[in-house]
């Protein structure tokens, strides 16, 4: 197997995770094909509230992954000027809230956000998390990891995989078979699919939730505000987003009517909301391990892969696309990874 620079690498999706593993190993001097069977971010990323949220209220085996995702996207946000972050803070409260944030006082919090009607009288105040646009923080890092010489095969479905002996060599698609000497499956809940073809079986399950966007007035919610109620932000753009548990198939809990029961949610807890109107409600399918660790490694069965899934799968993007980049191009393995 090539080694160190000019390795060739297949990344398969091309979600924030496969786009930030691209940019990554192309800066790295490898050379990358990412294949996507749609579209840029048309998956689950297409659909998602990202919030960098680096909280956890449990004991966490990936705590250094969480502590250093922030400062890897403010790295990113210097190399890549199409990367634009909001870095607003969230405020929690209820059974939401974390240990690991600072307490605020009721007169803070109503600083923090004027237009809540009933702030509690305290809350948790991470000031450093933040969020982004999903869709254009990965055309940001795909567009990284082509000026960096990285090809991207969009509506470009993976139809098998090219083997030999007990290893991967390649991927087969409609337009012919890519060689490779690494193929990383970054393709979120379509990983199982992909292993299925070689027989291989990883615990990775469709969690469905619920993202909902509308039309608002500009300037209701300055943070990102997680509470019993509600938890939504805004965009700079005015648009409010607001992301909730699915919670079955039935009429009554279909996207469009659990959109209207968080519009009315909204409008009851904040000041200044006549109207909302609905942009979009849809379900997104995260991929989430069963025992909700990130899966990131090689596959021990069969070589030449690489897997990379994860929740939160924003959160988590950058710093693993750097520390998977430096396993795959060097051959550097990463002690943050091992719980992975």
């Amino acid at each position: 197997m090539d080694s160190g620079p000019g390795k060739r690498v297949i990344v398969i999706g091309a979600g924030i995770v496969g786009a930030s593993l691209a940019y990554h190993l192309a800066t790295k001097g490898a050379n990358v094909t990412v294949v996507e069977a749609e579209g840029i971010a048309s998956g689950v990323t297409g659909s998602s509230f990202a919030w960098i949220n680096t909280s956890h209220g449990e004991p966490d085996p990936i705590a250094p992954l969480r502590g250093a995702a922030i400062q890897e996207y403010r790295r990113l946000e210097t190399q890549l000027p199409g990367l634009k972050i909001q870095w607003t803070g969230a405020l929690s409260y209820g059974p939401s809230s974390t240990a690991s944030a600072s307490r605020i006082s009721q007169s803070q919090i109503r600083e923090l956000e004027p237009n809540l009607k009933n702030p509690p009288q305290h809350a948790s105040y991470a000031a450093e998390e933040g969020a982004l646009d999903a869709v254009a923080a990965t055309h940001a890092l795909i567009a990284g990891a082509q000026a960096n010489g990285a090809k991207v095969l969009t509506q470009t479905p993976v139809l098998g995989f090219k083997t030999q002996g007990s290893s991967v060599r390649g991927v087969e698609t409609a337009v012919g078979v890519i060689e490779a000497d690494i193929v990383v499956l970054a393709a979120g809940t379509g990983i199982t699919k992909l292993t299925n073809l070689l027989d291989v079986r990883l615990p990775i399950e469709a969690s469905p939730a619920i993202f909902i966007r509308y039309n608002s007035p500009p300037n209701l919610v300055r943070t990102l505000i997680s509470s019993p109620e509600m938890e939504v932000r805004q965009t700079p753009e005015g648009a409010l987003l607001a992301a909730e548990d699915y919670l079955d198939d039935a009429l009554e809990n279909q996207p469009s009517e659990i959109a209207q029961r968080t519009a009315n949610a909204i409008k009851s807890e904040l000041h200044g909301v006549v109207s909302l109107d609905l942009q979009s409600a849809h379900v997104g399918y995260r991929p989430m391990p069963a025992d909700d660790l990130p899966i990131i490694g090689y596959l021990p069965q069969v070589g030449g892969i690489y897997v990379c899934v994860m929740h939160p799968g924003v959160t988590l993007a950058a710093i693993v696309g750097r520390l998977a980049s430096e396993e795959i191009v060097d051959d550097q393995v990463s002690s943050a990874l091992n719980p992975c």
